[in-house]
Order: C-alpha cells, then sequence, then structure tokens
C-alpha cells in the first residue's frame, strides 16, 4: 500500500468486549482487535521538509508482533542510531540531508488479519510513506533593457549603487529564477510602474516615469517548512530625461469624479494652466456645460494630471472627451506636452462578479453549467457552447445562435446544478457590461405586435424580476467580426443574492443569428442625478 499524502488518519483502538453472567460471578473477557495505526510528525503538510528537516515516524498499530522500517540509502540520519536503512522501533527519529522525493517502506506482522481503516487487510501488511524534501530556498533575478521592438535587450549591471540608466518613459525587464519550492513572489520596485507586484510570473516589464535612483526588491518565500529568500539591490535604476515627446497614455475618472490625465512621464506642476484644456461632457441627449475649476499634479502620482470641474463631476453614464491646446505644460525633464483633442474618459470599474462563483469570462464551465430555462416556446430555440475558437481575453467564450424565429433563455449552475447567485444592493447602480461578436452579417426584422416593435437583443433579468438590464440590440449598423463592448446601467431595488436569466430573442426574424459573448461584468458606478 502506498500512503502519497500525509494527511494520514489516526485509527483508534477497538476493543470487541462480551460480559456474561452466572448465578455467583460476573466474567468479563476482552478480544483484542489488530488495527494499523501509522502517522508522521509532518503528515499535515504532505511530509514535506527542508534539507535537514526533521521528521518523525510511529507505529502505534495494535495487535503488532514485528515491524521494521526502511529508509532510503545515504540520505537519512537516524537519531541515535548507528544504522541508517532499518530500525524496529515504535517511533523513529530522522533528519533528512538531501533534496528530493523519497519512499521510507513499513513491513508489519500482526497476530491475525488486520484492520486498515474500515477494511481488513491481512496479517503481513507493507506501506510506503513519501517524503519530499526541498532544497533551501534560493531566489535570484536579472533585469535587461528592453528593445523598440519589445524583444529583450542587454542587461542591467545587478548591484548595489550601479544606477543603471533607464530613460523616462522607458521599461525594464525583470526575470525571476528560484528553488526549494516557494509559495509567494513579492516584487518591490521603487519608483516602477507598478511599484509592486506578486504572483510567479517569471518575468514582469516595469515602465520608470519619474526622475530619480531607485531599489529594487525581490522575496520569494514559503510557510511550511518556513523559508525566504531576499534580492535587493540599492539605487540599481536612475531614471534619466528623455527628449522623447511625452504621451497621453489614458484619460479616466477617481472616486471623486475629477478627470485624470495619465502621462507618460512626471508632469511639472508650475506648468499647468487650467486654461490650455477643455471638457465636453454628454449625457444621453443633453449637453452638460463643463467649466474647469482646477488643474493640478496628483500628489501620489506626479505622472497624472488632475481637472477638477467647478460645481460639477463626471459620471460613469457621461460621454466625456478632454482637448489640451498647447502652452507651457511640460514633463519635469522639460519636455513639452503635445496636442490632444476630443480624446474620450475611460471609466474603470471593478467588476463584482471577481467575487462571487459566477464564471463571467467562460473559462471555467461547460455549456451544461448554462442550462434551458424552460419557458417553452421559441425561448429554447437556440444552440449554445463553450468554445475556445474565439475569445475577448483568455482562452474561451460562449458561442450562441438564435434560430430563424428563435430565441434564448438561460441560467448559471454551479458543479452540482445550483444556482450561481451574485449580491445586489438596493438603490446601488450597476453596469451592466458584456463584449460581443457578430460573426457574420445580420440584420434584425422587427415586426409590430400591440403597438410595439422587437428587434433581436440580449437582456439580462435578476430571479426577483426587480429590473431589467437591455444589454444590446442587435441592429442593421452592428459591428461584424470584432468584438464589441456593450453595456446598460440599472439600479438594484431589492437588496438580494440573485441569479441571473440571460434572455435572448429573436422572433420576427427568419436568419440565424451567430455571435461569441465574453467577460459578462456587473460593476458598481455612480449615475448622473
Amino acid at each position: 500500500m502506498k500512503i502519497k499524502t500525509f494527511n494520514i488518519y489516526i485509527l483508534f483502538v477497538l476493543f470487541a468486549i462480551t460480559f456474561s453472567s452466572c448465578e455467583d460471578e460476573n466474567d468479563v473477557k476482552l478480544s483484542e482487535t489488530n488495527h494499523q495505526v501509522i502517522y508522521t510528525s509532518e503528515m499535515d503538510f504532505e511530509n514535506t521538509i527542508q534539507v535537514n528537516g526533521k521528521i518523525s515516524f510511529s507505529d502505534v498499530s495494535q495487535g503488532i508482533t514485528s515491524r521494521q522500517w526502511t529508509f532510503p540509502e545515504n540520505v537519512v540520519d537516524i537519531i541515535d542510531s548507528e544504522n541508517d536503512i532499518t530500525s524496529t522501533e515504535v517511533t523513529v527519529k530522522t533528519y533528512f540531508n538531501k533534496a528530493g522525493i523519497y519512499d521510507v517502506n513499513l513491513h508489519q506482522e500482526f497476530k491475525g488479519d488486520a484492520y486498515v481503516g474500515e477494511t481488513i487487510k491481512g496479517k503481513s501488511l507493507d506501506t510506503t510513506i513519501v517524503v519530499t524534501v526541498l532544497d533551501y530556498l534560493n531566489a535570484t533575478i536579472t533585469a535587461n533593457y528592453i528593445n523598440e521592438d519589445g524583444s529583450t535587450g542587454a542587461a542591467l549591471n545587478l548591484a548595489d549603487m550601479a544606477e543603471n540608466e533607464v530613460t523616462a518613459s522607458k521599461s525594464v525587464r525583470f526575470s525571476q529564477s528560484t528553488i526549494g519550492g516557494p509559495e509567494n513572489f513579492n516584487w518591490t520596485l521603487e519608483g516602477g510602474d507598478p511599484e509592486t507586484v506578486e504572483g510567479q510570473e517569471n518575468s514582469i516589464d516595469i515602465k520608470y516615469k519619474k526622475l530619480g535612483v531607485y531599489d529594487v526588491r525581490f522575496i520569494a518565500s514559503r510557510a511550511r517548512p518556513e523559508g525566504r529568500d531576499t534580492v535587493y539591490f540599492k539605487d540599481l535604476i536612475k531614471v534619466i530625461p528623455s527628449t522623447d515627446p511625452v504621451d497621453l497614455e489614458k484619460v479616466t475618472a477617481n472616486e471623486d469624479g475629477e478627470i485624470l490625465l495619465l502621462f507618460s512621464r512626471e508632469m511639472d506642476a508650475f506648468t499647468l494652466d487650467k486654461a490650455n484644456f477643455s471638457v465636453s461632457i454628454n449625457n444621453g441627449d443633453n449637453s452638460i456645460p463643463a467649466t474647469i475649476a482646477n488643474a493640478s499634479v496628483d500628489a501620489s502620482d506626479a505622472t497624472n494630471v488632475v481637472l477638477t470641474l467647478e460645481g460639477d463631476r463626471v459620471y460613469n453614464n457621461d460621454i466625456v472627451t478632454v482637448s489640451y491646446t498647447p502652452g507651457v505644460l511640460m514633463t519635469t525633464d522639460a519636455v513639452a506636452a503635445t496636442a490632444f483633442t476630443d480624446v474620450a474618459l475611460e471609466f474603470e470599474t471593478y467588476n463584482i462578479l471577481q467575487d462571487t462563483d459566477f464564471d463571467y469570462s467562460f473559462e471555467n464551465t461547460t455549456a451544461t453549467q448554462w442550462p434551458y430555462l424552460w419557458w417553452g416556446g421559441n425561448w429554447g430555440m437556440y444552440d449554445l457552447e463553450v468554445s475556445s475558437s474565439n475569445a475577448q481575453d483568455g482562452s474561451k467564450s460562449a458561442y450562441v445562435e438564435y434560430h430563424e424565429n428563435g430565441g434564448m433563455i438561460i441560467g448559471h449552475n454551479d458543479l452540482g446544478g445550483n444556482a450561481v447567485t451574485v449580491p445586489i444592493v438596493a438603490g446601488q447602480a450597476y453596469e451592466f457590461g458584456l463584449w460581443i461578436y457578430v460573426t457574420e452579417d445580420f440584420v434584425s426584422s422587427p415586426y409590430p405586435l400591440n403597438d410595439s416593435v422587437f428587434e433581436s437583443d440580449i437582456r439580462i433579468y435578476p430571479s426577483d424580476w426587480s429590473f431589467e438590464a437591455l444589454v444590446t440590440t442587435f441592429k442593421e449598423d452592428f459591428p461584424i467580426g470584432e468584438w464589441v463592448y456593450t453595456n446598460v446601467f440599472v439600479t438594484g431595488a431589492n437588496d438580494a443574492d440573485v441569479n441571473f436569466f440571460i434572455r435572448g430573442y429573436n422572433v420576427g426574424t427568419d436568419k440565424r443569428l451567430k455571435f461569441h459573448m465574453d467577460n459578462l461584468s456587473v460593476s458598481k458606478v455612480s449615475l448622473r442625478p
């Protein structure tokens, strides 16, 4: 028998007690049960230790007549024994002095057939315990410049005070390698973007935007057996001025509804003039007057310029664009900012589905976990599969075909067949978003019914029917052969954990609608009053 994990159950000795009585006395007869009970000092940790780490093995089985432990040669030091290969002791304490995976064998002879767990096995039992011995934890890193084509360039000098020169707005490629089975990987990259990175990626690209001299630290660690190795270089990176044009990388907004202009390098606060910027806001059919009250450099990140509006803010259902007419704005390394016109603001939101079991990206489910909800009629006239042929990101998406004059109604279940739920808060505004890729030309053919016109669409309802989210209508101008982000804003009516009904409509159309859908998102947002 092989014990491949160290979750070895400690089994209690069972006694069979037979009582008999007579007129003058009571006789009690005890019958011993043969039962295998083996444990190790590290069995709760998969029998994993570090080189020269201590581990004990114990055989407290009932009914034993003889035992022999056998250990791998030239690997183990049995404490207080000149024999490091075999032992007949009840408990054997050892050190393992070489990294690797090793078998420790135990042969046992019992008085009679013995139980292993709840099963009777026999009088002679052989058991193997697998021990993993990790090497001492060790980490190394490399750092390289990145060529213009994105390939890895020359190596940096990895030494304290090396001050490898990096031109502002350029990136460095850091790589790591480890031995000893670390579980946690943490980078601290002073002055970089981002400044901290966690995860086991073999390489990461870090952009340096701020002039200065910066340290680099990498820590690899594990909790059990405890281990940690730190690689640290002081003043490794020196960011120097650039003559390259400064790039506006993105326009977004902060939680207070202020506009953020994200530049590729630090901006000089003394060169800011709010008069050089203009903001346009539209909400539905309404144009919202926008006056810039203040322009400033973000105190926590000088690569960001903050535009504060006079008596107003931007909301997630606004369409916002920003323009800049050249003035004296420049970077801290004295490069003037160039003009830009009507750059669209992109809101950064958090998909709350990430905190649930809802497989919003279709990466971890099969079609059986997106079942038909049995509405009858046209609602079952569709096909759905989880496909790896096309994805907005990752490797999978849901491929859907609405049949001619058909429709779809599906939910999302876990592996146990239970509906996956999502928490909705009453009064909270949400953005429902979905990426759609229509595979071929399609023209929806609406028809009048009760003085209304219905077109092919996709909608989402919560199981309490408290709102309707019409994510998109497939009109004749819907883009073909490209991923399109579609969205709608709704407000939660109830505090409830709901499951979603995804409803597709294609009635009145004599053509199939074929599309992929991916990365459903539900994000908390602020809407214009």
